[in-house]
């Protein structure tokens, strides 16, 4: 597969990463329109996603993104929180728009509105969530790119990504490889190297565990801090026995040196 195509070096790291992020886990339910992404269930009735299309479809996605010369054209929206930060940091390293927050309604049709956009390619989180943009632009004639689950209808999507978009690190997975090939194919970045930003940058993250990360650094903080003040006090300690002992030592030598005096006779 490597040998087939550029793109295909990193064919298994990008599964590997796929599978890491569950991408594959899909829902209890499937749609007839996604039936064919579909390769099984488990035992508990849950379908799982081929991740080769998977990965196919994010390669073909980033060639139809790449082939808009301006980039301010392709529009990312997603009103599901958990992709709020996938759409913002591919928007960011691909330099397009997005909109991580309610869709107001007729800013693809109505040109009276303030928030009124041209796009020439849309980016949808979530066909479900954001089937508003999706019909509006079906009346402007704008591509579509959609991240589908396996209960997700694919009306108005051109192109379906099938993946489980409805976990945090399957969304940020899925974001992180679309960005990463955009950036390839646009030569901002060399496939010989790696590109360094991390998954995890992409990632949803609950504002509880930031504020509990934020909490730890203050305490180690505060427990260094007070491990150098008692290690201060210690040497202060140290050097105030050492002065006590010199003083002492002097003192012994001045009344020695005075008895001395005392039984000579320079008579």
């Amino acid at each position: 597969m490597s040998d087939l195509y550029p793109y295909s070096r990193t064919y298994k790291e990008d599964i590997a990463l796929l599978l890491a992020s569950k991408a594959y886990v899909g829902t209890k339910n499937v749609n007839h329109m996604m039936k064919e992404y579909t390769y099984g269930t488990n035992d508990e009735g849950v379908y799982y996603h081929n991740v080769q299309k998977t990965w196919e479809k994010i390669m073909l996605a980033a060639r139809v993104i790449a082939s808009i010369q301006n980039s301010n054209d392709v529009l990312c929206v997603t009103n599901r929180e958990i992709a709020h930060r996938g759409i913002i940091k591919y928007s960011q390293h691909t330099k397009c728009e997005s909109i991580a927050s309610q869709w107001v309604s007729g800013s693809l049709t109505n040109q009276i509105t303030k928030k009124f956009i041209e796009p020439r390619l849309l980016i949808v989180a979530d066909p479900m969530t954001d089937g508003g943009c999706l019909k509006e632009s079906t009346y402007m004639n704008i591509v579509t790119i959609a991240l589908c689950d396996t209960d997700c209808p694919t009306t108005n999507v051109d192109i379906a990504i099938p993946c489980n978009n409805k976990g945090k690190e399957a969304v940020a997975a899925v974001f992180w490889l679309l960005a990463r090939e955009v950036l390839y194919l646009r030569g901002t970045l060399s496939r010989d190297q790696e590109w360094d930003e991390m998954v995890d940058l992409f990632m949803h993250r609950e504002l509880n565990e930031e504020e509990d990360e934020g909490e730890g650094e203050e305490e180690a903080a505060e427990a260094e801090g007070e491990g150098e003040q008692e290690a201060g006090e210690g040497h202060d300690d140290a050097e105030g026995e050492e002065d006590d002992d010199e003083e002492d030592d002097a003192e012994e030598w001045g009344a020695g040196a005075n008895k001395g005096d005392e039984g000579q006779d320079y008579a």
